[in-house]
């Protein structure tokens, strides 16, 4: 039981048949090899589009990464065709080495094709960390450049337009640490009257094979915690987690909103995903985690609710 703390053919017939014998049938069968061989020439001499190694003049990418984007972990490669003419892109795939495969087009048969002058964001999925690199570094893009005539592949430097994934990466390892000690996640919420305390459920699981310090939990731009000063943003929980120890730890959380605009609610984008705050081996980090699709249409109900612009 998990103790409380208070606080996802037959033989052929006719003429060429078996039973024919002599020079005849010897020359027409040359003839047929001779015109085959003379259309299989023709085939191969029309040649394969050649890849092309680097982007068009003009044409650069880049990755970034919107608010929307954190949640469900995706990205934008960002394409800016300055050329003269359109282009068409097919197949993207970012490859870095801080990642353990390649970033690849959540709409994965989809084509863009993209007007002279025009910057266009393709929507990639990000995979998991590979935390045996470093944390610096730069991606590689490789974009299918789709025409009349075919496809070939072209290749580019990818930089990261705001150091997002240097970020990711360094949350992403800390994240993996934390997994071998105890696993966390949100799993439940109760809302409350307005003027009151919702209440946040953390469950943090054990493995019973390493060590780990649960030290808070921030707000978001969205939420905060009754007690905690304004100047402040952390909720402090100085779980200790030590190794051997597998029983489950249900903390609950004081829920009040940070702030009541009705714009804050209707356009949120991160208000429901929280740092974490850890201690691990003497050393503090922390890592995001998100409250899931459904309790966060909940949360945003409560909060237009509790703030009095609710339906």
């Amino acid at each position: 039981m998990p103790r409380h703390a208070a606080l996802r053919p037959a033989p052929a017939s006719g003429p060429w048949s078996s039973g024919v014998r002599g020079r005849h049938a010897t020359v027409a069968t040359a003839t047929v090899l001779a015109g085959v061989l003379v259309l299989a020439g023709c085939a191969a001499a029309t040649p394969a589009p050649e890849p092309t190694p680097t982007l068009p003049a003009g044409v650069t990418v880049a990755v970034a990464q919107l608010r929307a984007d954190v949640a469900p972990r995706q990205a934008q490669l960002r394409v800016t065709n300055g050329s003269d003419e359109p282009i068409t892109v097919g197949d993207v795939r970012v490859e870095d080495p801080r990642f353990d495969g390649p970033a690849t087009r959540v709409f994965a048969d989809r084509v863009s094709t993209i007007p002279a002058g025009v910057t266009v964001d393709i929507r990639i999925q990000l995979p998991a960390a590979d935390c045996s690199a470093p944390d610096d570094g730069e991606g590689t893009a490789v974009l299918e450049l789709v025409s009349d005539s075919g496809s070939a592949e072209a290749t580019a430097s990818a930089p990261d337009l705001l150091g997002f994934v240097a970020d990711m990466h360094v949350r992403d390892c800390v994240l993996e640490r934390v997994t071998d000690a105890a696993t966390l996640a949100f799993t439940g919420f109760e809302p409350s009257a307005p003027g009151q305390p919702a209440t946040l459920e953390l469950t943090v699981t054990p493995t019973g094979e390493g060590a780990v310090t649960v030290v808070g939990v921030e707000g978001t731009n969205l939420l905060s915690f009754a007690g905690v000063p304004p100047e402040e943003d952390l909720y402090p929980l100085a779980l200790a987690v030590p190794p051997g120890d597998t029983d489950p730890v249900v903390v609950d959380l004081p829920l009040v909103p940070f702030r009541c605009d009705p714009h804050a609610v209707q356009e949120d984008k991160r208000g429901t995903l929280f740092d974490v705050r850890v201690e691990l081996d003497g050393e503090e980090g922390e890592f995001e985690l998100f409250v899931g699709e459904e309790m966060r249409g909940d949360m945003l109900t409560w909060v237009a609710e509790w703030c009095g612009f609710g339906a």
